[in-house]
């Protein structure tokens, strides 16, 4: 083994712990797998904990009528039809089990007056399904399976531990090289599977829900492994993120503001979204302001409230209200809940939108509209997944929730990311762990990856005079922002496509200052390759894919292509000398006929 340098071995490699990670792991140490999780942050801090509204499961606990297979058309229409049937049939039968198992396991969800567990309305589901705990349920589900974790299951845990590469042994996984963040100590990590559950790509841009963690590094691990990614240009803009202050911009406002009864208007007053209902949709939407009204007080009209349309619909109807002047002083729109619902219950089921709104903006939200506009939130895009078990185009690697492609096509519904994140986290625990139990031997140790990674990432201090990382990360986000963001054209993203040449040539040369031990940026530098890498595969995928569907909007091919609408765009990394990354076309599986015809009469 390299000199001073840490190792480890795992029959099981989780990389990331939230929500997916964690159950990934519980799953493989329950089959007597070794298993290890390596996270960015401490255990308990992951980006899982900002999730707000709920967890997406057909229970039937408010409306009996709801079941898997309505739950599984909202899923593939959210997404355009471009998500993989089978990933959103397994997702919309197995969610109300692993809701059930996370009650069994000691989560405090909110309760209808017989005990069951309550459900929230939100965007784009026929029916109330969201089972919550306030507006904090991510947090609960890591705490509940943190707790579960570190009380049942003998796993290690690697904390602060940043993986900055993969090898394999021939063409399965092999290993991971990491560095600590405290000290700077690299550690090589030898696995028989690794799952990757590093969350998403936010820190790409600069107006953002993220959290520092998310810049991508499971998306661009996976690639430089040679394993394919899927559907990178559905990038979800979450249409309620705080405007103001600047200090707090891009903050999320859970939806679940609007599925409680909140509205959004326009700085005219005007209730803006009754302007913007798809022909799509308009059959089962409330097409009055009285209709809206009557909705919330009787639900079992089953008419949805536009202020409810899917994510992708809301962010670029508010997108447009603010470029033709209606928006607000600050760039944004009004959400107005104070008018519709009384302080108490307000607080009672908004407790951290309350407290965030007061304390971050001096807004009270019982008393005041909250000034909202879109942030960078979710990548569709990801991995490209077996919907069974999570498994990669490389033997021995494989990844659930956000990093994983497939389960939501081109727009993701509210609420279904945490049934995603248990649902395929605990697929890919298992079938991470069966791959790995049944191997005859360990894979072996590559020094030459250990070595040139650990090279690659001391350079910076070697560099003297170089960009600073701070500088190319906020470049990088500008042009991220504008060029890729909620509307896009060729000419900008082949512009984008340039300067990011540009900026990576200007990062192999950056430099930083000082030691390893607490170095953030060291920590940025480190970062700054992972977000590059994955700026260059949404760029890419957004100029090749010439129509507008769900998250991705092209000015200049403004409508849908049905051709398209039966394709995914799968990206490789090439070798250098073949010009970098490679674009195909992947036509969709075909979905069963008893699962088609759910969609009699859609028009499509």
């Amino acid at each position: 083994m390299n000199e001073g340098i840490e190792h480890r071995s795992f029959d099981v490699l989780v990389i990331g712990a939230g929500g997916a990670g964690l159950r990934a792991a519980i799953e493989a140490a329950a089959t007597g797998a070794r298993t290890g999780i390596v996270c960015k942050s401490l255990l308990g801090k992951a980006h899982t904990v900002m999730a707000e509204g709920g967890i997406a499961a057909a229970m039937g606990n408010v409306y009996a009528e709801d079941s898997w297979q309505t739950h599984f058309r909202d899923t593939m229409r959210g997404g355009k039809m471009l998500g993989n049937w089978r990933m959103a049939q397994i997702h919309a039968m197995e969610a109300p089990e692993r809701v059930l198992e996370l009650e069994q396991w000691g989560a405090a969800f909110d309760r209808t007056p017989d005990g069951r567990i309550l459900q929230r309305d939100f965007g784009g589901h026929r029916y109330a399904r969201l089972a919550h705990v306030g507006d904090a349920t991510g947090l609960e589900m890591i705490r509940t399976l943190q707790h579960r974790l570190v009380q049942n299951q003998d796993v290690e845990v690697l904390m602060e531990c940043t993986v900055v590469e993969l090898w394999k042994d021939g063409d399965r996984i092999g290993g991971a090289v990491a560095y600590r963040r405290n000290d700077g100590a690299f550690v090589a990590i030898s696995a028989k599977a690794i799952v990757l559950a590093t969350g998403g790509i936010g820190k790409a841009f600069r107006i953002t829900s993220a959290s520092w963690e998310y810049t991508g590094d499971g998306h661009s691990l996976a690639l430089w492994a040679g394993a394919e990614l899927m559907d990178m240009e559905f990038v979800q803009f979450h249409p309620t993120g705080m405007v103001w202050p600047p200090s707090v911009r891009g903050i999320l406002v859970t939806e679940g503001v609007r599925g409680d009864g909140g509205t959004l208007r326009n700085s005219l007053g005007r209730r803006f979204m009754f302007d913007y209902i798809p022909d799509f949709y308009a059959a089962e939407t409330a097409a009055t302001e009285e209709e809206a009204d009557a909705w919330y007080a009787d639900k079992r009209a089953n008419r949805r409230t536009p202020d409810l349309l899917p994510r992708d619909e809301v962010a670029r109807a508010i997108n447009r209200e603010v470029k033709a002047g209606r928006g607000t002083e600050h760039g944004g729109v009004l959400l107005d809940i104070a008018s519709r619902r009384d302080p108490d219950y307000i607080r009672r089921r908004l407790p951290s939108m309350y407290h965030q709104f007061k304390e971050l903006a001096d807004v009270d939200i019982t008393r005041q509209p909250m000034e909202v506009g879109p942030t960078c939130h979710y990548i569709m895009g990801g991995v490209r997944v077996d919907p069974e078990n999570g498994q990669s185009s490389v033997p021995g690697l494989f990844a659930a929730g956000e990093v994983a492609a497939g389960l939501h096509g081109s727009n993701r519904l509210g609420g279904n990311s945490l049934g995603d994140l248990l649902v395929f986290g605990r697929r890919a625990g298992a079938g991470a762990a069966e791959y790995a139990l049944g191997l005859p031997r360990a894979p072996a140790v590559d020094h030459g990856t250990i070595e040139s990674a650990t090279a690659r990432c001391l350079g910076p201090f070697a560099n003297e005079g170089g960009p600073s990382p701070y500088s190319l990360t906020r470049r990088l986000q500008e042009l991220m922002q504008s060029h890729v963001g909620i509307v896009r054209t060729g000419s900008e993203l082949q512009e984008a496509l340039q300067t990011l040449d540009e900026l990576e040539s200007e990062a192999r040369a950056m430099s930083v200052e000082g030691s390893r031990h607490f170095n953030p940026g060291w920590h940025l530098a480190l970062d700054l390759r992972s977000l590059l890498a994955v700026s260059r595969c949404i760029a890419t995928s957004a100029l090749a894919r010439r129509e507008s569907r769900g998250g991705h909007t092209r000015e200049d091919f403004s409508r849908s292509d049905p051709e398209l609408g039966r394709i995914s765009y799968v990206l490789r990394e090439e070798p250098a000398a073949s010009g970098g990354l490679s674009v195909s076309e992947r036509p969709l599986p075909q979905m069963p006929p008893d699962l088609a015809s759910l969609f009699d009469g859609d028009g499509r």
